[in-house]
């Protein structure tokens, strides 16, 4: 079925802009608030910080275009993860201030690219990440746990709810 829908897809033009059908309209949204939303509980409940902003950004990708290659658990957790790394070190090494963040970012898209883990929400971590000059635990919670968490809600939401996009395509 995975392979069928983008093969639709293809074949009527619509692989780099894709045309979604109310039924999934009517799911993927729900996908997104519900995962966004216990990771929010779940945050309250265990006193830890499991969302930041670009993670509802990897929402977008991974309950609104679940077939991107962006939106991979690869992707999704190398390049949060990476993103963070970054950032906890640029910010270590070279403080705070635009130049930092750029680099951070800038960073962030090479090493993105050549580890092949590209995920754009992972730039918006870098640069938060750099702003917010966090600690080394900032990659444990809220990256590394909210970006598991993610894939694994979308992973489940995807098998579970009848109408709702495959996901993932793949895993490595």
């Amino acid at each position: 079925m995975r392979e069928g829908w983008l093969a639709e897809q293809r074949r009527r033009g619509r692989a780099y802009q894709p045309h979604f059908q109310r039924r999934q309209l009517s799911v993927t949204w729900l996908g997104a608030l519900l995962a966004l939303s216990l990771l929010g509980l779940l945050g309250a409940w265990s006193g830890m910080v499991l969302l930041a902003a670009p993670l509802g950004a990897s929402s977008v990708l991974l309950f609104g275009y679940p077939a991107s290659p962006l939106a991979q658990p690869r992707n999704i957790v190398l390049g949060n993860l990476l993103g963070a790394l970054v950032s906890v070190a640029a910010g270590a090494w070279l403080g705070r201030g635009p130049l930092v963040i750029a680099l951070a970012v800038g960073l962030t898209v090479l090493l993105g690219q050549q580890l092949r883990c590209l995920h754009p929400p992972a730039g918006g971590l870098a640069f938060l990440g750099v702003v917010l000059g966090p600690t080394p635990l900032f990659v444990l919670t809220p990256v590394l746990s909210g970006s598991l968490l993610l894939v694994l809600l979308a992973t489940g939401f995807s098998r579970w709810v009848k109408g709702a996009l495959p996901y993932p395509h793949h895993w490595l």
